[in-house]
């Protein structure tokens, strides 16, 4: 009965650990969904409503800008989240453990902070720009509200958290010996430079995300191919 018991033990153990390789192989593959979520979020830029609100109220408006930031930028953070997540758990048992957690910790820490804003844009910027084409010309003032040094102080701290969080995955992915060097060079670089062309050229963003891109699909390609882990 007790020989029984061991058996039937292992074979669950067993089943179990097959569902959490497979979880995790799959887990991966949400990097490069997240990199091209990215991409796409970056295809336009709003105008500035310090300087053109009346194009701002128009932009923001529109079915685009919404969907935009619900899918790409809420959604995508969701399931780049996963795709760290998965890493890291990919990465127990190597030489870059430690840096994934690390990457992992802080890239859901900044995505999760981020979305937040993205959060206050998706819905309090549309509100605007409809009361602002109502005729409420104050929408400009709350703007300035709601757009002060909470939020901007909220902003740097994901943006941080998110840069960090980059640095630490890409280098666990260079030093894990499981992917090529680069693409963990790559991963950091254009993490980076995505956040600094937001503020430097914002077509920037979309190089930086379409390099995240391939460099992620390389680190999922290799995940699932690998047999060992």
């Amino acid at each position: 009965m007790t020989t029984l018991t061991n058996t039937l033990s292992k074979e669950e153990s067993v089943k179990t650990f097959d569902k959490t390789r497979s979880f995790v192989r799959g887990a991966i593959w949400a990097l490069p969904v997240w990199a091209a979520f990215l991409f796409f979020s970056t295809l336009t830029h709003q105008p500035d409503p310090q300087t053109d609100f009346a194009a701002f109220a128009a932009y923001v408006t529109t079915s685009r800008f919404l969907i935009s930031h619900l899918l790409f930028s809420i959604g995508g953070a969701a399931i780049g989240s996963i795709g760290v997540i998965g890493l890291m758990l990919y990465l127990q048992g190597t030489r870059a453990a430690g840096k994934a957690i690390t990457g992992m910790v802080t890239t859901v820490a900044g995505n999760t902070i981020t979305a937040s804003v993205f959060g206050a844009a998706a819905f309090a910027q549309t509100a605007m720009g409809h009361a602002y084409l109502a005729g409420q010309q104050n929408t400009i003032d709350f703007y300035n509200l709601v757009y002060s040094a909470p939020l901007f102080g909220t902003v740097l701290v994901g943006l941080l958290l998110f840069i960090a969080g980059g640095v630490s995955t890409g280098s666990a992915i260079s030093a894990s010996g499981l992917f090529p060097g680069w693409a963990g060079w790559v991963y950091v670089m254009t993490i980076v430079g995505f956040v600094l062309s937001n503020f430097l050229a914002p077509v920037g963003q979309s190089v930086a995300s379409a390099l995240l891109f391939g460099s992620t699909v390389v680190v999922a390609w290799k995940a699932s191919r690998n047999t060992h882990k």
